[in-house]
């Protein structure tokens, strides 16, 4: 089974591109790239971009690409999803260039989400810098981050991604209200405990959450301080997960749906060996829900 290589870059379409690049870059640390007719690129990392902000009213998640690493797995990949009865269309030359790879495809998963892969994202012509995140973001071979979806059927949403090389981390299954079950999968697609989680939850948006990994948990820290200080809306407040052993804290953004920044992520480093096991909780400590305005 061929498998995609890491989440290369996300897109958000968003109402609000000045409000978007004060919580990215003020508030997250982030870099900003370049920005064209169509929005806002920002970076991670050594590439051009991980984060495409692209002007429209959706204020949602209009697209993640997903690294294949080469032409042949690629086309390998592409073979997959078309034999199992999903489309799959060229990127066209336009599309291509705006988001500064060498080739891309797309597809839809069964809830509809634009899925993209491609080959080859550029660099950025100038090194990464972040004064705010000093120790820079955690990306490398564990890709941009990671993404929680909402989605009304769970299995096959989980059997797409599988087309993709996505494979079972774990599982949480929690109450958290009477008679309210959250029953969520975590999958993986290299090192990174998680790149994409599912949940049948309800959710006005297509995406409940997007993960950035600071490289220290001081630097998540004081990016906790300054979301307080200019009274961004936290959506959650600091803790760790038990699965993947984040710390992190959620703030919501300008488009409605979470970033979750985080440090200290597991991975998964022996692959033959790993047991998918279910945990109790979505939470060890911390991550209090954060009533609006707090």
């Amino acid at each position: 089974m061929h498998s995609v290589k890491e989440l290369g870059y996300i897109v958000i379409e968003a109402s609000n591109l000045d409000a978007w690049k004060t919580f990215a870059v003020d508030l997250l640390g982030l870099m900003p790239g370049e920005q064209t007719t169509h929005g806002l690129a920002l970076r991670f990392d050594e590439r051009a971009h991980r984060m495409l902000i692209e002007a429209g009213p959706a204020d949602d998640m209009a697209a993640i690409g997903y690294d294949c690493g080469d032409d042949a797995n690629l086309d390998a990949i592409t073979a997959q999803l078309r034999g199992h009865g999903f489309a799959v269309e060229e990127g066209g030359a336009e599309l291509t260039a705006r988001r500064k790879v060498r080739r891309l495809l797309v597809s839809r998963d069964p809830d509809g989400n634009r899925v993209e892969l491609y080959v080859d994202l550029a660099r950025a012509a100038t090194p990464f810098h972040s004064s705010l995140i000093p120790s820079g973001f955690v990306t490398g071979s564990g890709g941009a981050g990671h993404a929680f979806l909402p989605t009304p059927a769970r299995q096959p949403m989980l059997d797409f991604y599988a087309l993709l090389g996505f494979r079972l981390s774990d599982y949480i299954q929690q109450e958290i209200a009477p008679g309210m079950l959250v029953d969520a999968a975590f999958t993986h697609c290299n090192p990174r405990h998680h790149t994409l989680a599912f949940a049948a939850l309800p959710s006005p948006k297509k995406m409940h959450h997007f993960m950035i990994e600071a490289s220290e948990r001081v630097d998540v820290g004081r990016a906790y301080d300054r979301v307080q200080n200019a009274k961004a809306p936290l959506a959650m407040s600091i803790g760790m997960h038990p699965n993947d052993l984040m710390f992190s804290f959620y703030v919501t953004t300008p488009s409605g749906f979470a970033i979750e920044l985080g440090a200290d992520g597991r991975q998964i480093l022996d692959e033959d060996n790993w047991q998918v096991v279910t945990y109790d909780c979505l939470s060890t400590w911390g991550h209090r829900p954060m009533a609006p305005g707090a």
